[in-house]
């Protein structure tokens, strides 16, 4: 797989994978994703579709492909008995012969957030966290935070103390203050202004940015789980790759699931696509790096679907799944609740919109966060209930768990611009053809 024009992967990582906060340098153990067997290379792979129920799902999947509006697709819905649904459609790649399949290697990006979050959270089991313990304790370099208050005539930063600490809560449920570069307008000035190096460079020198808010003061998509990575390396005593692979990924049997990709998985890996102005579909061929200084709790993972869906379960299961206990019923129940008080999601408004478009999961709805999730307080369009957690990916990947209807369903493309509004249709359908599907059981 090419790597990316410098200057792209960098304006790529600032939006998708930037990671913020300074922290010592740590040995990462150049350990890889181990490889599972491929179940072929057909364009299309199904099992399990339910007798029938769900072949609008498949319908729109495969016109999903015909249509352009993507090159490939792999979709999974589990409930609390196993998957339910398990269908991919299309190709890795326009040009080569090999289909997605459930086994084929996908960028997460955001994805990786809510893994950060679980790992986290075994750690506050254990009584080595706290939710309101300022993360001062664990990270020095988070003593004395300094919020961004604009720039002077000379375009010299105006910092000032942050009114308040910065605790684990604030980290988990993005009102800690630190942001992506790509949804602020005076990030990328700053950067500018003093040489700090982008956070896209995977460097820990990228560690010094400000604040854009006292902590707590509101909701704004960020980098806070990156910094929730850090934490746990540090509480852990190792990095997140191993600490993944031992106390989520191996339980789970998530094998192929990792920061560190083999040269055999480099080969099943879906290629990135960018749609253009007049809808058809770009190669953006990209490779992170394999030798970053620190590995991205925010956006770093690459997996399969059907290694995610096992991770999915666990969730819809109350923190068991393949006959390992990753986190207790009550801490997953925390996870999936209100966690910003009278505060709202905000959407997320894109200055850069090669990367994103403007995004928001349910328009006119009031959402809440919860450690690590968005959660609709009202039944959403298109099947799910009222109190369902979900996110996604920057490359069009999305999920969502239904605790209520005890369901959950994700889908997975490799696309750019994020939000891409044919994509954001197809997932619709998808959730709309599943619970259309259940109902006729």
């Amino acid at each position: 797989m090419s790597i990316i024009q410098e200057k792209s992967r960098r304006d790529f990582m600032r939006l998708g994978a930037g990671s913020l906060l300074s922290a010592a340098a740590f040995a990462a153990l150049p350990a890889v994703v181990a490889d599972a067997t491929q179940s072929g290379d057909a364009p299309m792979q199904r099992r399990r579709g339910g007798r029938g129920r769900f072949r609008s799902v498949d319908e729109a999947l495969a016109q999903g492909v015909s249509s352009g509006t993507v090159v490939g697709v792999a979709a999974l819905a589990a409930d609390a008995r196993g998957v339910i649904y398990e269908a991919a459609y299309g190709k890795r790649d326009l040009a080569g012969p090999a289909g997605v399949t459930q086994d084929s290697v996908f960028w997460l990006l955001s994805m990786t957030k809510a893994i950060t979050a679980t790992a986290c959270m075994q750690l506050v089991e254990q009584g080595k966290l706290g939710l309101e313990q300022p993360m001062s304790q664990v990270l020095p370099q988070l003593a004395a935070p300094m919020v961004l208050d604009g720039f002077d005539a000379s375009g010299r930063p105006k910092l000032r103390p942050a009114k308040r600490a910065i605790t684990l809560r604030h980290l988990l449920t993005h009102t800690s203050g630190f942001t992506y570069s790509n949804w602020s307008d005076r990030l990328p000035q700053y950067e500018k202004a003093t040489g700090m190096p982008d956070t896209a460079e995977s460097r820990n020198g990228a560690f010094a940015s400000p604040l854009e808010f006292d902590p707590g003061d509101h909701w704004q998509y960020g980098i806070g789980m990156d910094v929730v990575g850090k934490i746990v390396e540090a509480v852990s005593d190792q990095s997140l790759e191993i600490y993944f692979r031992e106390h989520i990924f191996e339980p789970l049997g998530m094998t192929n699931t990792g920061f560190l990709i083999s040269s055999a998985q480099k080969q099943r890996t879906a290629t990135t696509y960018t749609r253009q102005a007049d809808g058809s579909l770009k190669p953006l061929p990209f490779e992170m790096s394999q030798r970053p200084e620190f590995f991205s709790g925010g956006g770093g993972l690459f997996g399969t679907p059907r290694d995610y869906m096992a991770f999915l379960q666990m969730l819809l299961r109350e923190g068991t799944f393949n006959g390992a206990q990753i986190l207790k019923p009550e801490t997953v129940a925390a996870m999936r609740t209100n966690q910003i008080g009278d505060l709202n999601v905000n959407p997320l408004k894109s200055s850069a919109p090669a990367w994103s478009n403007d995004a928001n999961l349910f328009p006119g709805m009031q959402q809440k966060w919860g450690l690590s999730f968005d959660i609709n307080t009202r039944p959403g369009p298109n099947g799910r209930s009222a109190g369902s957690y979900s996110w996604a990916g920057l490359l069009n990947c999305y999920y969502w768990v239904d605790p209520v209807k005890k369901v959950t369903g994700a889908m997975f493309t490799q696309l750019l611009p994020f939000y891409d509004a044919r994509v954001v249709d197809l997932y619709g359908g998808f959730e709309r053809g599943l619970y259309g599907g259940l109902a006729r059981v």
